[in-house]
Parts: C-alpha cells; sequence; structure tokens
C-alpha cells in the first residue's frame, strides 16, 4: 500500500468525481482509476460504490475515509517533527566527553568559548572512555574530547582522525584537611599502617595514570585501597568525607582548594606525585562523502587557530 493511494483516495471522497480528482492529484483518469483499484485491492472490499452518479463512498470507503484523514495528519505531524529535528541537528556541535572531563574541564571551556569564538548549540554526550572513543569511531559525534598521555595513547589511527591540543591537566593526591589544615591523610604511609585509598575502577583512564604515578615514586607508596569508582567526583565526594587519599584532576578541586577543604596528600606538599596529561579533541578527517557541520567546521578551524601557536 502507498502513501499516495490513500491521498487519491481522500480525494476522490472529496470532490465525487473520478475526472476532477485525477486533475487535482496531476495524472491520467486512467492511472487514477487504477490507484484506486489497487487501493481496494489491498483493502480487499468495494470501497467506491459505482453504480451511482457523482461518485459515493461504501460504507468501507467511509470507514477508510474516516482512517485514511488521521493516518495522513499523522504523517504529516511525523515528517514536520523528524524535519525539525534534522534542522535543529545540522546547528547541534555533539560531544563524547569521559564523565571526569564532562564535569570538570567540559562547563568552564564550553563558557570560555561562548565569549571568545561564540555561542553555539552543544550537545554532552558522556561515556566512560573507551564508548567515548568508540563514538567517534562509529562517527555517532561531532568531537571527541579525551585526556592523552604518552603512556597512555590514544588509539586513534592518525591517518584518519586529528588532533588539537586544548590544554594540560595536573593529576595529585589529596586528602581532607585536618583541624589544622594538614592532610588527614599524608602519603607515602608506612608498610604496617598503609593509608586508605580512594581508587579508579579496573579500566579507568586515570587509574592507569594513578598506577603509573604510583610506580615511578621515588619514595615506596604504601595504600590500601578502601573504596573505588570510575568517576573522579565520586572519588572526590568521598575525600572530603575524609576516608581517605584520592588522586584527582586539578580542575576538579580547584574550588576544595582555594576553601581548605581538600589538600595535598604529596609528602612535599606541591609538586610531588603528579602528572601532567594533555586535554585533546579529536574529529574524523572530513572526507568528500561527508563533509561536517557549518558550526562544527567553524569551530575546529577557531581551536586549530588558537592551538597553533602553542603546537608549533
Amino acid at each position: 500500500m502507498e502513501t499516495k493511494w490513500l491521498e487519491d483516495f481522500v480525494s476522490l471522497a472529496e470532490t465525487r468525481s473520478f475526472s476532477r480528482s485525477a486533475q487535482l492529484r496531476h495524472v491520467t483518469q486512467p492511472a487514477f482509476s487504477r490507484r484506486i483499484q489497487a487501493l481496494e485491492a489491498w483493502a480487499g472490499t468495494d470501497l467506491v460504490d459505482r453504480s451511482s452518479y457523482p461518485t459515493r463512498l461504501t460504507p468501507a470507503g467511509k470507514t477508510l475515509y474516516d482512517q485514511a484523514l488521521e493516518m495522513l495528519q499523522a504523517l504529516q505531524s511525523t515528517r514536520a517533527m523528524l524535519r525539525a529535528h534534522t534542522s535543529a541537528g545540522k546547528d547541534m556541535i555533539e560531544f563524547a566527553v569521559p564523565h571526569t572531563l564532562a564535569f570538570t574541564f567540559f562547563p568552564a571551556w564550553v563558557s570560555s568559548l561562548h565569549e571568545r569564538f561564540g555561542p553555539f548549540k552543544s550537545r554532552l554526550i558522556a561515556l566512560n572512555v573507551h564508548d567515548a572513543v568508540m563514538r567517534m569511531v562509529e562517527g555517532s559525534c561531532d568531537l571527541l574530547i579525551a585526556y592523552h598521555h604518552p603512556s597512555q595513547p590514544s588509539q586513534l589511527d592518525a591517518e584518519h582522525y586529528e588532533m588539537v591540543s586544548l590544554g594540560q591537566e595536573v593529576i595529585s593526591p589529596y586528602s581532607k584537611a585536618d583541624a589544622d589544615g594538614q592532610p588527614l591523610h599524608r602519603l607515602p604511609g608506612r608498610p604496617g599502617q598503609p593509608l586508605p585509598y580512594l581508587g579508579y575502577a579496573p579500566g579507568a583512564y586515570l587509574g592507569r595514570v594513578t598506577e603509573l604515578i604510583v610506580k615511578e615514586s621515588r619514595t615506596p607508596i604504601h595504600l590500601d585501597r578502601v573504596y573505588e569508582t570510575d568517576m573522579a567526583e565520586g572519588l572526590k565526594a568521598m575525600a572530603l568525607e575524609g576516608h581517605g587519599v584520592a588522586f584527582l584532576p586539578h580542575s576538579a578541586v580547584k574550588k576544595e582548594l582555594r576553601s581548605r577543604r581538600l589538600v595535598s596528600a604529596a609528602p612535599d606538599g606541591a609538586g610531588g606525585l603528579q602528572m601532567t596529561m594533555d586535554v585533546r579533541a579529536y574529529r574524523e578527517k572530513p572526507s568528500g562523502k561527508q563533509a561536517p557541520k557549518g558550526t562544527a567546521q567553524a569551530l575546529w578551524a577557531y581551536l586549530q587557530a588558537q592551538a597553533a601557536p602553542y603546537q608549533g
């Protein structure tokens, strides 16, 4: 059954004339008659009483007429909604972002872009690192934002994806402050008295970075894992309650450091036991088959221009 058959039938019901409806539908009368016959064959019953003039509908035809009006109206409404989605999607930049960056880096970064680049519509898809990268590989986002460290390189093929550096992030150990403003839990801990450790779940990107920090420490670190999650915000909440030491990105704890609710848990209280990571944006290299959205292309060109002085 074809939609145009219903449209033909509605026209016939309203004009009550095969010849007039054929004109309105821009087809010959024989062709129009064949369409009505095809609709009757689909329905399995006569829809038009051909024994009378002007044309009159059979009881089955009257039933189909009412249903056809509803179906065609529903189809038109659905089409309008789909077109609205498509229109909105053309201006919407979709970002796939790991959870931690979604909470810590992304909001302030977008705010600064709105001031310097200009306003744009964005959709944030917060995922774990693996799923965020898969979004990019599957073509289900415009930009991927992720951490990068040489010890944990991205698996994106440089021949198919391009990258822009957005800045740097430092990950360090933090603890709740005691009454004197000192860390409640200060590294490195002791063999017989390991410090309670708030760690990332197995496989988490920041967990692998943290393991490298601990492994490369000149002083042996003694930790007892008492809690784990794959989100830095979850670790920060536990650290604020005094449950242990957590390695957190600096952007996640800026406010807490200013208020002294959290302090460095490193032995020297400053630069020890930390690692600097890049924050990078990735996109699929444009091809002739599918050009990037206009707004996404303009934003990428802007990010490239901003990064050029630092990358050159």
